[in-house]
């Protein structure tokens, strides 16, 4: 069974970004050869701050839209409360 992740990336602008995906690993790679998300293209190194594992990709999914709707205040405690071992 395929497991799916909730990250959240801190950018060298030290803005915050949240996706989804099924190694984090590979995934961190992506974002800082510059072949990830846009938005994180102009903004690196990155550097990942948190993630959570979710049971299929809709959980992810939801869980990801959830966690872009809070404040980024909401979003450093969220980080703070299970920090990420790379971070």
């Amino acid at each position: 069974m395929l497991s799916w992740f909730v990250y959240i990336l801190s950018c060298k602008d030290k803005s915050l970004y949240t996706g989804i995906t099924t190694d984090c690993t590979r995934r961190l790679l992506q974002h800082n050869k510059g072949t990830g998300a846009k938005y994180t293209r102009a903004r690196l190194p990155v550097t990942l701050v948190y993630q959570e594992i979710a049971d299929c990709r809709s959980t992810a999914t939801k869980r990801e839209i959830a966690i872009k709707k809070l404040s980024r205040q909401q979003k450093q405690e969220l980080i703070k409360s299970k920090p990420c071992q790379n971070s």
